[in-house]
């Protein structure tokens, strides 16, 4: 196997092109290199808008009986343009249920092509979960039908088809699914209008579109967009009190990573992660997360004087990629726009740090490339997915450490499988050590190129699950392997 810059040395570039960055420059400013006619990745600039618009709020529905999937309008940056959707727009509806709530929800398919929806951070059964076997075709119906049992957190759903789950992600299926519970509730956090989702994806909006034709490079580093959204809205504003105010943040761009950061440098809080609370708050001025990432935040607008703004941006950063980082770009605006007084205060302990049990076994998934121009350039274990094959069996009940070996490459990879959480244990080189989102229970983990992250799993739910690349382009491109819990 070999890394990103052997396999662009055996398309005919040398170490010394590659080193000094004009390959990379070349493909962003537009240009081509021999043998590379068609497949340059430009970096897209990004186009934030004017921040006049106010934030669309996805709808709120606490009993949703039926997702229907079809070719749908949605309104962006006061275009009118063709998506496919749950609801008209570019969002599904948020979902939001309490622990120990039975759900019974039916997929109606009125597109053109397969679909199905996996339940991205939900504990279910693996025949309820999304997995690439589990296809509804066109004009077909599937009843999902499972209980929630687990601790409060911000999860999301979306398709999950092997080789049109970029395409359909970014053309608008996907929505956030809330748990709720007793224990949460007592914390007393921002709440109501006080609680505002926040869904951050990039699109090329092209043609009264949305464009998704990535090229063979832009399968290798990932297909960004040039339009910048937060749920579903080009260039929006948010009006807020001078208050504490809870917001989760969803990445769900297809291969975007974002430097969370507030344009005045002000510290913000850090309550949970993918699947929940943290065990207390870490107060941060950036926090960088990777596509299919979730973190709880809260800022804290009391300082802010009336009439002034901040906006809530994405800082620049480096070592994730060509495709990312190179620009720094606003977000969202935030208005002050009225005082009110607020009795919150931040309390020192969330949730019950996640115990450590003892791991029978660790197994380690490489994460490679591959020369191959037809599919298959990312691999986990020198292995394409195949849909017949069973790479790893884990027996039900046991805890095991995972290891995700990225040390050979300086492309990131962003690790999720289905069917478990896990806790972060350590990352070694790169970054070298853990995030402040990372101490909580997660089920997504952003491994950068160079690094090694382990993670702890207790394997609770059997079935056939598969483990992936969060980067769509990657995992439609093969990088997923199927694992049984049995």
């Amino acid at each position: 196997m070999m890394n990103r810059t052997d396999f662009l040395k055996t398309l005919g570039f040398g170490a010394a092109l590659i080193g000094t960055g004009q390959f990379v420059a070349s493909c962003q400013s537009g240009g081509m290199m021999p043998g590379m006619e068609g497949m340059n990745t430009p970096s897209p600039t990004v186009s934030t808008g004017s921040f006049t618009t106010p934030l669309s709020i996805p709808e709120t529905l606490t009993n949703l009986t039926t997702l229907t999937a079809k070719p749908r309008q949605a309104v962006v940056g006061g275009r009118t343009i063709s998506a496919l959707g749950y609801r008209d727009g570019l969002l599904g509806p948020t979902i939001r249920v309490q622990n120990g709530q039975n759900l019974a929800i039916r997929l109606q398919n009125e597109l053109t092509e397969h679909t199905n929806i996996h339940w991205h951070g939900l504990l279910i059964p693996a025949l309820m979960d999304g997995h690439p076997d589990q296809m509804v075709k066109s004009q077909g119906t599937f009843d999902y039908q499972f209980s929630i049992n687990q601790q409060a957190g911000t999860n999301w759903y979306h398709p999950h088809v092997h080789g049109t789950t970029g395409k359909q992600v970014t053309q608008g299926l996907s929505g956030l699914f809330i748990v709720e519970s007793p224990e949460e509730k007592a914390l007393n956090l921002p709440a109501g209008s006080l609680e505002i989702p926040l869904i951050l994806q990039d699109k090329r909006i092209k043609a009264g579109g949305i464009d998704y034709s990535p090229t063979m490079m832009e399968r290798m580093n990932g297909y960004f967009g040039d339009t910048m959204l937060v749920n579903g809205t080009e260039g929006s504003f948010l009006n807020v009190a001078t208050r504490y105010y809870r917001f989760r943040v969803l990445n769900g761009s297809s291969a975007r990573m974002y430097n969370l950061a507030l344009s005045n440098g002000q510290a913000f809080a850090v309550i949970g992660s993918d699947n929940g609370l943290l065990p207390r708050p870490a107060s941060v001025t950036e926090l960088l997360i990777g596509p299919g990432e979730r973190v709880d935040l809260l800022i804290d607008f009391s300082g802010q004087a009336l009439g002034s703004e901040v906006f809530l941006r994405s800082n620049s950063f480096s070592g994730m990629g060509s495709g990312n980082g190179r620009q720094a770009f606003n977000l969202l605006r935030f208005a002050i726009n009225r005082q009110e007084p607020d009795s919150f205060r931040l309390p020192a302990d969330l949730a019950p740090a996640p115990t450590k049990p003892a791991a029978a076994k660790t197994r380690t998934f490489a994460l490679t490339m591959a020369m191959r121009m037809n599919g298959g350039m990312h691999r986990i274990n020198g292995k394409v997915y195949r849909a017949d094959a069973i790479e790893e069996t884990v027996p039900l009940g046991t805890t095991e450490i995972w290891e995700f070996d990225n040390s050979t490459d300086t492309m990131p990879h962003v690790m999720h499988f289905h069917g478990a959480q896990h806790q972060v244990l350590e990352r070694t080189g790169g970054r070298g050590r853990l995030m402040p989102h990372e101490t909580g229970w997660k089920d997504t983990v952003l491994v950068a190129g160079g690094e090694r992250v382990k993670v702890l799993t207790t394997f609770t739910i059997p079935g056939k699950f598969v483990l992936h690349c969060h980067i769509l382009e990657h995992e439609d491109d093969g990088m997923m392997i199927n694992f049984r819990v049995a």
